[in-house]
């Protein structure tokens, strides 16, 4: 009854996450996880459906979002290139990758271009260190990147490239 109604407050229906965990605080993370896995992001309706639904405060529950670098309150965007900032790509120029990246983008870690493409974010290590310096691109990743790669690499994401 209190799930059907839920469904019909809010701009979202996750009701069908909500009926895979027990009602308690214990849930919280993975409903959170199963909230962003479908939404790409934690959306405000929806976690205000889950308050409803848990029966708890909306600080607790924003309380334990914010304490994990996980979760994420704004949409993603279309692409996430990721840098390597580990020990061997550091040593084998990542932080020049990065400053390309950002002059390419015109963007700073950790933001997102105004059109809602790319999103520039580092890494302390993506585990490919043979291949150092490396960059991700949507979870693919290039190894051996230098600064003159990084154009080719984004031309691979872009609109013309897609509607070929």
């Amino acid at each position: 009854m209190a799930e059907a109604t839920l469904a019909s407050e809010c701009d979202v229906d996750i009701s069908d996450i909500l009926s895979r965990y027990p009602r308690n605080q214990g849930s919280v993370i993975p409903l959170l996880q199963d909230i962003q896995d479908r939404y790409g992001y934690l959306r405000p309706e929806a976690l205000d459906a889950l308050e409803q639904w848990l029966g708890i405060s909306a600080n607790e529950i924003y309380g334990v979002a914010t304490f994990y670098a996980q979760f994420r309150f704004t949409p993603p965007a279309e692409h996430t290139i990721h840098v390597c900032q580990g020990t061997a790509c550091h040593v084998r120029g990542g932080a020049q990758n990065m400053a390309e990246l950002q002059q390419l983008l015109d963007v700073k870690a950790g933001e997102m271009t105004p059109d809602g493409r790319f999103e520039l974010g580092r890494v302390a290590c993506l585990g490919c260190c043979a291949l150092a310096p490396v960059v991700s691109v949507d979870g693919h990743v290039y190894a051996r990147v230098s600064p003159k790669k990084l154009p080719a690499i984004l031309n691979e994401y872009s609109g013309e490239q897609e509607s070929q």
